[in-house]
């Protein structure tokens, strides 16, 4: 019993961390070829390819968070698929209801989200932007890895919904950065509360208890 005590919490951690955690490595090059070709084949324009491909070409194969920051549309325009009239944040769940699915399913999920308190408090070099103090929404998104993320965006279906996520915006920044500090990181969570639930039952003798 004993055994048992530390041996479940070992194999669930062992699952977990083996589902949220991409081992490939950096992408190859013929993944990359194989993604740049379904963003031609799904009208994608020249720039953005050509960011992906940069974006792609320096994968490090660790997982990143998506840093966004967003500007709801007072007046959203009415979108076919939606009901005329839908509010901004409507059109965004109309967008995200896919999203989410494919997300969770691949270990992708939100880590941080919030409402603005305020305007922003310091802008420095953001003249181009219209009204450049004024967000809605700050959020992250954690991704198991840039292979994982190209998967996701290259799925027809959520490329088919990204009009609703246009139509919903003002304006959005968003930007990937791989975390040097993260200290929410569910596999270090979950990793001690499984060995520290084990580590009190192993103290309370309940398997020497049990086997006695």
């Amino acid at each position: 019993m004993r055994k048992a005590i530390w041996a479940i919490p070992a194999l669930l951690y062992a699952a977990f961390v083996f589902w949220y955690t991409d081992f490939g490595g950096p992408l190859r090059e013929d993944e990359i070829a194989g993604y740049l070709a379904k963003f031609e084949s799904q009208g994608a324009p020249a720039d953005l390819i050509a960011r992906v491909r940069v974006f792609m070409e320096s994968d490090t194969g660790r997982q990143f968070q998506m840093v966004n920051i967003i500007d709801y549309a007072d007046d959203p325009p009415d979108v076919p698929g939606a009901e005329p009239g839908e509010s901004a944040e409507q059109l965004m769940g109309r967008y995200m209801e896919h999203m989410y699915r494919e997300l969770f399913r691949r270990a992708c999920h939100p880590t941080v989200m919030g409402l603005a308190a305020f305007r922003a408090m310091d802008l420095v070099g953001v003249d181009a932007l219209d009204r450049p103090e004024t967000w809605d929404v700050g959020a992250m998104m954690r991704y198991r890895s840039r292979r994982t993320f190209m998967e996701i965006v290259t799925i027809p279906a959520t490329r088919g919904r990204h009009e609703f996520k246009v139509a919903a915006l003002d304006k959005t920044i968003a930007f990937p950065i791989e975390t040097q500090i993260h200290l929410g990181d569910p596999r270090v969570l979950l990793g001690l509360g499984l060995f520290s639930v084990a580590a009190l039952l192993d103290l309370l003798g309940v398997g020497r208890r049990r086997s006695s």
